[in-house]
């Protein structure tokens, strides 16, 4: 008789896959590779880009599993391994790009959708992969994932005013293409009149 895979625990998952059984990381990767995917998407310019993100990502989960202690969700913890791969890709890129520092940034939170608009996912990650990989490293860990500026200067090996800079340049671009799209689905309807 067959085992039912898809209902063991997350305990025997985790030992099923720090001994390396194929079906147990084959069960792992399908129950976290969709959301895992879309964290690498969004540090990401092009879908191949963040393919590869997960491919690494999960080969380094698999690597490490056996060390994983349980202080965190293993979905949290498979989420900082994809972060981290992705801010390794982004890092090579962050070095041809210039960063400034400013100290007064206004910190106000960024808000996607305004009272009479909306926007769905596939729209608002489009124009996070328009900006350049500083402004959507820095707009990612910051509006998405919820990290403080300091502990984004650390990661990306910046300073905490860089930080609060690209995160302000970052929203301020996204909220003026967001504002462009608007104006252009509005010329459209109009045209259609």
């Amino acid at each position: 008789m067959k085992e039912k895979v898809k209902n063991w625990s997350e305990e025997e998952l985790i030992t099923r896959c720090a001994r390396g059984e194929r079906k147990a990381q084959q069960v792992l990767y399908e129950r976290f590779c969709r959301k895992m995917y879309v964290v690498a998407l969004r540090y990401s310019k092009t879908t191949f880009e963040a393919e590869d993100i997960l491919q690494e990502s999960f080969i380094k989960v698999f690597a490490a599993i056996g060390s994983f202690k349980g202080d965190s969700t293993l979905e949290y913890w498979i989420k900082r391994i994809v972060i981290n791969t992705a801010l390794k890709h982004t890092r090579k890129l962050l070095d041809k790009t210039p960063m400034e520092d400013v100290d007064e940034i206004n910190e106000e939170p960024f808000s996607y959708i305004s009272a009479d608009e909306s926007y769905d996912f596939k729209e608002l990650l489009e124009v996070i992969r328009k900006l350049s990989p500083g402004y959507q490293a820095v707009f990612n860990l910051y509006a998405i994932e919820g990290y403080k500026h300091h502990e984004i200067a650390e990661m990306l090996g910046i300073s905490e005013g860089t930080s609060k800079s690209q995160y302000a340049r970052a929203k301020a671009l996204i909220q003026k293409m967001l504002a462009r799209e608007e104006e252009k689905a509005y010329a459209k309807q109009r045209e259609n009149l």
